[in-house]
């Protein structure tokens, strides 16, 4: 059962958790009572945890139906890759092109840690481990540029484009080796200023997404 206090996060916490494993899948319909009974509290919280889910992009409100876990399509996470690219990474050239004030070295610590455990899971396959730290790894990055409002709007792509790929994936022979493993080269050429390496590194980071998308669909 959850604890009372900060309910309402903790429900969207424990519910986008649930969308980011896979357990419920996209077009799944969400029913308020039943998810109330589950956790043990009342309608209302959980009715305000799915509105927070709805305004992250995670879910679809329905007139008169609920709430449903929302269908990506293909065209969608091009998109969001694209957005990604242009806004939190395109920040990240600058940092390492020098055009931004220099980071706290300590930052660099929690990236790295961050990095060494989605660097670790993305080799061996791992999904559940990966996405927790891949998600980490890239708020605290992106954290560098100083801008709350692009960490907040890139964390937000970042969430809906593990929500897209992760039924596609899961269950799928063959992952180990084949997700983005760069996490430790970025956060050390992004330490270093090497802004030619981060564009690299940023690049085949796209391209990889992009091409284990058009690998699932079959395009």
């Amino acid at each position: 059962m959850i604890q009372r206090t900060t309910l309402r996060a903790q429900l969207a916490d424990a519910l986008r958790e649930e969308i980011l494993a896979g357990r419920l899948g996209p077009g799944e319909e969400l029913v308020v009572r039943g998810i109330a009974e589950q956790y043990g509290v009342s309608a209302t919280p959980v009715r305000e945890a799915l509105v927070d889910l709805a305004a992250q992009g995670l879910l679809e409100i329905e007139q008169h139906r609920g709430f449903r876990i929302r269908r990506y399509s293909p065209a969608d996470f091009r998109h969001m890759v694209d957005a990604r690219s242009l806004v939190g990474e395109g920040l990240l050239r600058l940092r390492s092109a020098g055009a931004l004030p220099p980071p706290d070295p300590e930052a660099f610590v929690s990236i790295r840690r961050r990095a060494a455990a989605a660097r670790q899971a993305a080799l061996a396959g791992d999904l559940d481990v990966l996405i927790g730290y891949d998600l980490r790894f890239w708020r605290e990055l992106s954290a560098l540029t100083g801008n709350p409002c692009i960490v907040e709007f890139v964390d937000r792509l970042r969430m809906q484009c593990w929500a897209f790929a992760v039924p596609h994936l899961r269950g799928r022979p063959g992952l180990a080796g084949r997700l983005w493993a760069g996490h430790l080269e970025l956060a050390d050429s992004v330490e270093r200023g090497d802004a030619t390496e981060t564009e690299r590194l940023l690049r085949a980071y796209r391209a990889q997404a992009l091409a284990l998308a058009d690998e699932i669909f079959g395009s």
